[in-house]
């Protein structure tokens, strides 16, 4: 079971958008996925359609990982309705923001990676959609993933966020957990006639080199479309959605090539 946080250190660059999109890809895909909603905005569960009566959530998680809890906070996204494959939820919830604090103890940076390895059996791939802020919720992520992508969009401050976060996945590598590695930059929201965007791609480019992922990420109503829907965008009708399904593919081969899933089980990590 492959874990991929997607992250951000600045709000509203679209980074559930981001986690929503390669959620779709996936499922598309036919990958075994849980997408765990860490966000105390729980806009993934949204998203996804999920029916959060009878279930318990990512709270009850974080305040005892035990596979009974675990267990009864997932449930299958609505995406699932007549169409095969297993896309699940970790629902999310606003009093995720009680686990929120700026100093976490060890054992609690470590108790979504404990619930995790309960149900590392069911899934081929977890995606977190984190909070967007450094404080215990993302080093609690961190701490359980193998992978971080980082969402930001082509401005300053984003880029300066970018910059923080990489540094901040050094940090958590060197001090708690050795397999933590950046997936990448993925670029959002770029709009190719804008002389700024660019500027600031070429400049993300110079800073991290090949971290920054391809494709980058062009801003598209069909995404909000299907998402306000809470509908895959795979299944979402029109060329602007085809051409935003192909780009998600795209980064989730790059997932999936990482962490040898599927076709790419015997293709050496990289």
């Amino acid at each position: 079971m492959h874990v991929l946080s997607v992250s951000s250190l600045k709000g509203g660059v679209g980074k559930t958008t981001v986690t929503l999109g390669l959620a779709s890809a996936a499922f598309a895909r036919g990958v075994r996925t849980l997408v765990v909603d860490l966000d105390p905005q729980s806009d993934v569960s949204t998203g996804m359609d999920i029916q959060v009566a009878g279930h318990l959530n990512v709270a009850d998680v974080l305040g005892s990982p035990k596979e009974k809890t675990v267990r009864a906070a997932i449930a299958p996204s609505g995406w699932t309705r007549n169409r095969p494959g297993t896309i699940d939820v970790m629902i999310g919830s606003p009093s995720a923001i009680n686990f929120d604090g700026p100093h976490p103890s060890i054992r609690d940076i470590w108790k979504l990676e404990e619930a995790l390895s309960t149900i590392e059996k069911d899934y081929e791939l977890v995606l977190i959609d984190c909070a967007p802020s450094l404080n215990a919720l993302t080093r609690t992520a961190w701490a359980a993933s193998d992978r971080v992508a980082v969402v930001t969009e082509p401005g300053l401050f984003s880029v300066a966020a970018a910059d923080r976060a990489l540094r901040a996945i050094e940090e958590i590598r060197r001090g708690l957990s050795p397999r933590l590695q950046p997936l990448g930059i993925i670029v959002n929201r770029a709009r190719s006639a804008s002389l700024e965007h660019q500027f600031r791609i070429k400049e993300l480019r110079d800073m991290f080199g090949p971290l920054v992922l391809s494709p980058q990420l062009p801003e598209r109503t069909s995404l909000q479309q299907a998402q306000g829907a809470a509908k895959p965008l795979h299944i979402w009708p029109g060329d602007s959605a085809l051409e935003m399904a192909g780009f998600f593919d795209q980064i989730l081969d790059r997932v999936l090539r990482t962490a040898r899933i599927g076709e790419y089980a015997e293709v050496p990590a990289q």
